[in-house]
């Protein structure tokens, strides 16, 4: 197994452990859930690795990076994808929440403060 793949099926259980229906792009039901995230999904900027919806509208992105990745600089890749959004996809504009992770780090901005920046929120 790659190791984007390993963080991948991590990153998978502890999303489900916090209570997201995951799915692939697929199989897209987002009555599924109050919070569904669909792997692999297709902004106008390219696939992001993890798009959230809560109450059937995306409001934010999670990029997956192999452990022992440095996450530093990772954000300009989430907001590559927060500013992509499809225009018939129902969301908030623009998009709320950005995580970088690695399944052991994981960095989260909250785009609504307007001195918006990377925090840790956790190592597992």
């Amino acid at each position: 197994m790659k190791p984007e793949e390993k963080a991948r099926e991590k990153i998978d259980k502890l999303l489900e452990a916090a209570g997201w229906v995951i799915q692939d792009f697929e199989d897209l039901n987002l009555g599924t859930s109050l919070g569904v995230i669909i792997r692999e999904f297709q902004m106008k900027t390219g696939p992001v690795d993890y798009l959230l919806f809560v109450n059937r509208k995306a409001v934010g992105v999670i990029e997956a990076k192999p452990e022992g990745t440095t996450l530093t600089g990772v954000d300009t890749q989430s907001d590559k994808y927060i500013s992509g959004m499809p225009e018939q996809i129902p969301h908030i504009e623009p998009l709320l929440f950005a995580y970088e992770t690695t399944g052991t780090e994981t960095l989260f901005r909250d785009l609504r403060d307007p001195d918006y920046r990377s925090r840790n929120v956790g190592e597992s």
